[in-house]
């Protein structure tokens, strides 16, 4: 727990730093280097591939990962353990305000390749927004992540659900990374600030699972 807790505090101080930077236009230049980089390597039909795998960090899929995970747990009388669900809500919450808050349009017309299908498109066109933090990235981090946990903290010693829980879990996060830089959706500086938040909502709920029973306290 005392590893989670650092992290969570060491996830925190370090979005708010990038929000700053990013809110200041520290990030602008760099933004614009390696969309550029991305740029001269576009293909029409590996631009396919990167909209199919872009639905795995949509709002749909990562929220039914989320709520298999809560359900699960409930189911299995850890019931208290569940309400870890709602640190998912809450960086949604954020994520959401932030796009308000932080000056920083999106890559424009030039730049966007469109993005995988998901019901989010709808409300974008209709309510534009900045693009800091990426939710994507978000919901990939903490989706994947808790799910990672789950299976190792839960799977039985030795079994390949285990072993293969945070390299799988990982190599998704680094692949979607790149997804939303490849698509040229987001700026590589609203992938940073989407793995930051995810990372915090996926530390808070590390916390929270793994707290000391109630007769161990204090």
């Amino acid at each position: 727990m005392t590893r989670s807790l650092t992290a969570f505090v060491v996830l925190s101080a370090a979005f708010v730093a990038m929000s700053v930077v990013v809110g200041l236009g520290g990030a602008n230049a760099t933004d614009v280097t390696v969309a550029t980089a991305f740029n001269r390597d576009w293909n029409p039909t590996l631009g396919v591939v990167a909209k199919a795998f872009a639905v795995l960090g949509g709002i749909e899929i990562t929220s039914l990962i989320v709520l298999g995970i809560a359900i699960y747990l409930w189911r299995h009388e850890f019931r208290t353990e569940a309400w870890f669900v709602l640190a998912f809500g809450a960086v949604e919450v954020l994520e959401t305000l932030y796009k308000k808050l932080v000056i920083h349009p999106a890559p424009g017309p030039s730049l966007d390749h469109g993005d995988g299908p998901s019901i989010t498109l709808l409300f974008e066109k209709n309510l534009p927004m900045n693009s800091f933090p990426s939710g994507h990235m978000v919901r990939t981090v903490f989706a994947y992540g808790m799910l990672a946990f789950v299976l190792r903290r839960l799977a039985r010693p030795g079994s390949r659900w285990r072993a293969a829980a945070l390299p799988a879990a990982a190599i998704i996060i680094l692949l979607m990374a790149l997804d939303r830089l490849y698509l040229e959706v987001h700026w590589e500086s609203d992938v940073i600030g989407g793995i930051l938040l995810g990372g915090i909502g996926l530390a808070a709920s590390v916390i929270w699972l793994d707290r000391p029973p109630v007769g161990e306290r204090g």
